[in-house]
């Protein structure tokens, strides 16, 4: 399931979500242009948790760079970066100073990764261009006009969350068939977390399982959150994590380790902690996705008419460890289907 290349226009589920086909790109192929501009680029990033710009360290702003550097550019001289760092989102006045501070040093463009983010960005600025990255669901969110015509200042890299949280319910219930009831963690002071779980509401009836709807709105109700899993018994959680605070993360991780819960988390998120499951499109192909959109509004592209791209293929990891930890045995059948197997 890993990536075949990006598509401007959504897909159905099965589309997006089968292997071994060979992917077609739709609509947009951001090409790269000839050279640099002639003048240095001057890139505001807005991001959240990581402590600085570090190309050297961060895989996804190496990502990045080497994508620029594909495209002709020499960091320093042809493009420069100004950092600004978010350490809790449950604050949206915070990504808004932050996006001011970044505009007040005079950048050619913001690049915005995250959903919460990149929506806050926009209510401070119409006219710098903003290259969103791993936002979720941006026209459903109202962000963006349409994938094809954004229509505004924003354009980028997107993922339809809703279609992709189903699909994690699907593939928890592939690696313990006996599954009959799973409990959902979701942060409902997002637009796209509610979207994501509506979509699981209304897949239930295929899936064949009870839902456990576990709301958060803020990192003080994550006990509660847990004690209620708890008391439920489910036999299966499905994490749509929004960021709320720093360690929130670690927490899940730690409680459904600690209570031997089958998990399924989006990529990156769960697994190295001792999860059992991870699944979704790769932030890191997505960074250097987003050079191209870099260069091409650096040459003068209008970002209202530069379509979104969303990615038509996505990894599965799964952890055997957790696996045994937890006492089950996942299927052979979904080991062939997974990306990557943690022994």
């Amino acid at each position: 399931m890993l990536y075949r290349g990006f598509a401007s226009t959504a897909a159905g589920l099965t589309l997006l979500l089968a292997t071994g086909a060979c992917a077609t790109l739709v609509a947009l192929t951001v090409s790269a242009a000839a050279k640099p501009p002639g003048h240095v680029v001057h890139v505001g990033v807005l991001k959240s948790f990581a402590p600085k710009f570090d190309p050297i360290s961060n895989p996804f702003d190496r990502e990045l760079i080497d994508g620029l550097r594909e495209l002709g550019y020499a960091p320093d001289r042809d493009v420069v970066f100004e950092f600004r760092t978010a350490r809790d989102l449950a604050e949206p006045e915070a990504l808004a100073q932050l996006t001011t501070q970044l505009i007040a040093t005079k950048v050619d463009l913001l690049l915005v990764v995250g959903t919460q983010p990149v929506l806050e960005a926009a209510k401070v600025t119409k006219t710098v261009p903003i290259v969103m990255v791993g936002t979720a669901d941006p026209v459903d969110t109202g962000l963006i006009a349409s994938l094809a015509r954004p229509g505004g200042n924003v354009t980028g890299l997107a993922v339809n969350a809703a279609e992709i949280a189903a699909k994690r319910v699907q593939l928890l219930r592939d690696a313990v068939p006996a599954l009959s009831r799973v409990a959902v963690l979701w942060n409902s002071s997002i637009r796209s977390m509610t979207l994501a779980f509506q979509n699981i509401e209304e897949a239930r009836p295929n899936l064949g399982v009870t839902l456990q709807s576990i709301r958060v709105s803020n990192s003080d109700q994550f006990d509660q959150a847990f004690a209620a899993i708890e008391g439920d018994e489910p036999g299966g959680l499905v994490v749509l994590f929004g960021p709320l605070r720093g360690n929130d993360l670690p927490r899940i991780v730690e409680f459904v380790v600690a209570h031997r819960i089958p998990t399924i988390f989006e990529l990156g998120q769960g697994v190295r902690g001792g999860g059992l499951m991870e699944f979704g499109p790769s932030a890191l192909r997505m960074a250097r996705r987003a050079a191209a959109y870099i260069d091409k509004i650096a040459n003068g592209a209008d970002p209202a008419s530069l379509p979104v791209e969303e990615p038509i293929a996505f990894e599965l990891v799964i952890n055997m460890k957790a696996a045994e930890a937890i006492g089950i045995t996942i299927p052979r059948s979904l080991l062939l289907l997974a990306d990557r197997v943690i022994e």
